[in-house]
Formats: C-alpha cells, structure tokens, sequence
C-alpha cells in the first residue's frame, strides 16, 4: 500500500504533542497518505476517524482499514466538518484532532491533478471532485478579482502584471493546462537563479481559492473547538504564512480570558476554551529538511482543550472568495 510508506512532515512531533492514549478516540482530519493514523493505531485500543475530500487518498486507506480490524472510519469529505462527521458517528467528544493543511506531495506529483507547474497537465488543482477548477477560475474571473486573489493568496506582488496578462491570453485563446499558465506568468514575473519558479504564488493563491482552504482551515478550528472534550489535544502542522497566522491567532485568541477590562466591568469575561502546548511554532530540524525541502516551511502548533464552552463564532475572513470570484467582472 503507498500509504504504508508515507511520513508526514513533522510526524513525529505532532504524534508526540498529540499523545494519543490506549483506548483513545482522535480525528485524523488529513488522512492523506495516512501517516498520522498509523502512529495513532499503533497505541493499544485507540480508534480514529480519518477525513479526506479526496477519492484516492480514502481509496489508498482502505488497506489500512482492513489492518486496524474496525479501528479505523474513513469518511470522503471536507474536514471542516469533522465536528459533524463525529455527530453522525455517534462521537460527542473526541480525545484528540490532528490536521496537516494544504496541499500533499501525492497530488503535487500527479499531474493530472494540475497541481503543479513542474508537471504539464490540465489546469484543475481540485482537492476533490466537485467545484470549479482552476481553468474555470482563470477564464471567469475579471481582472480586477484575479489581481486580488493573487496578491492576497499568493502573496505576489505582481499580482497586477499577471492578472493583466491572464485576461489578455485568455482573450487568444483558454488557459487550460498548467504550463500554458505557468508560461503566461513567467513572461512578466522574472525570477533570479536559486529562486522559486515565478508562477509558484499565483498556483499558490489560485490552488487556495479553488479549495477554499483557508476557509476550511477556519471551520475546522472552530469544529475541532466543539468536538474535542477537557483535556483533548488540537496539533495542526501549516506550510505558509497565512494557514499559520490562522492557527495562531485562532489559538491565542481562545487560549487567553477576554471580554471585558477595568474600563467595562460589566462585560462577562470569556474563560479560555484552550491552553497553549506552544508558545512559538515547532519547526522541523536540518535532518527532515535535507530529506524532504517541503519541510523547511511547515509550522506545528498545538493547544489542549479546556471544559470552559466553545467561544462564539466569527464570520468576518479578509481573503477573496471563491462564490463572489466566480461571478465574473
């Protein structure tokens, strides 16, 4: 089985903050290659709840069912509803939640997944099967959106020369496979010897829009909140700044008493729902990134779940969406 061979980045830290128990229940939220679940399963009794939107990673897990004899659930879906895949397995409360956001090497290096900018394949980067692609993206949205988008998710500051030049080749003719836009970017981003391939934030940014990860990411924390009982331990391992600032100011935000001062007295305070287990990101050591250079930007953070109630909910996110940009211009 290849999930048999996979090793997630920062394995071993997020088992070892994780601590699963004997006879312990935990949410695997990014099955993917299954990493996280098979060092779960290794300790006596413990049961998981695997989550993924993609068909083939669920697909390669199936062996791994077989082998935990009944201890291991797949379910095909977004882990931003793990609080609710829990509900409909009958779980009130979980021991732990772990999750590995973004995208995984396996689909990078499948290009017909159209992930990548090193693999010529259609334009898709779909996590799963359903929704716009990103070549639907490209020849929908307008100038003004795809600019935005790219900036905001990609980090690119030439947002504006590559939205400009998408709208122009798109009017030739439609954009629908990775290097056709990789080849677009790169005649307006330029790029020095040593240094990322220029189309690396705008795949970056447009991947994030078509799955809506930082929305999923959001959901998930708020979902991990609810499902996770006293003592019950969220590890989350991210791989940019923006998934990284999520965690840390969704866990700073519910690991500390707010809502009132000295000035407004009179205003409840919020007991923390968590107490932080890191202070400051663990990174991982020269040894993994030597072995796998993906390494070098994943952050892991992680918390322990207080009895104090879920804080309340906010909808306000800064990033594009996908249903507005989908709209046109």
């Amino acid at each position: 089985m290849t999930s048999a061979a996979h090793i997630p980045v920062l394995g071993r830290e997020a088992i070892d903050h994780l601590a699963p128990r004997a006879g312990g229940l935990y949410v695997d939220a990014t099955f993917g290659g299954g990493g996280y679940s098979r060092a779960i399963l290794d300790v006596p009794g413990t049961r998981v709840i695997g989550i993924d939107r993609d068909r083939t990673a669920i697909i390669g897990g199936f062996d791994l069912v077989d082998r935990s004899e009944g201890r291991l659930t797949l379910v095909e879906d977004r882990f931003s509803n793990l609080a609710e895949i829990c509900a409909a397995q009958g779980h009130d409360a979980v021991d732990g939640v772990v999750m590995d956001v973004g995208v995984s090497s396996m689909q990078l290096d499948q290009a017909g997944r159209g992930f990548s900018f090193r693999l010529d394949g259609p334009l898709d980067m779909r996590m799963g099967q359903a929704g716009p692609t990103a070549a639907d993206v490209v020849a929908t949205a307008s100038e003004g959106d795809l600019a935005d988008v790219i900036y905001l998710l990609g980090e690119e500051r030439h947002s504006r020369k590559v939205a400009r030049a998408i709208v122009a080749a798109r009017k030739e003719a439609a954009i629908t496979t990775t290097r056709a836009l990789a080849d677009i970017v790169a005649r307006v981003v330029r790029s020095k010897p040593n240094e990322i391939h220029p189309a690396t934030r705008t795949f970056q940014a447009l991947r994030i829009l078509v799955n809506e990860e930082l929305d999923e990411l959001e959901t998930a924390l708020v979902g991990a909140e609810r499902v996770l009982g006293p003592g019950g331990r969220l590890v989350v391992v991210s791989f940019h700044s923006l998934e990284d600032r999520i965690v840390k100011n969704f866990l700073n935000a519910h690991a500390k008493t707010g809502g009132g001062s000295r000035h407004l007295p009179e205003v409840a305070q919020v007991p923390p729902s968590f107490e932080l287990l890191t202070k400051r990101p663990v990174v991982a050591g020269d040894d993994e990134v030597l072995q796998n250079p993906r390494a070098r930007s994943a952050k892991l953070r992680a918390a322990v779940r207080t009895a104090a109630p879920a804080h309340a909910d906010d909808d306000e996110t800064p990033w594009p969406k996908l249903s507005d940009v989908m709209r046109g211009g």
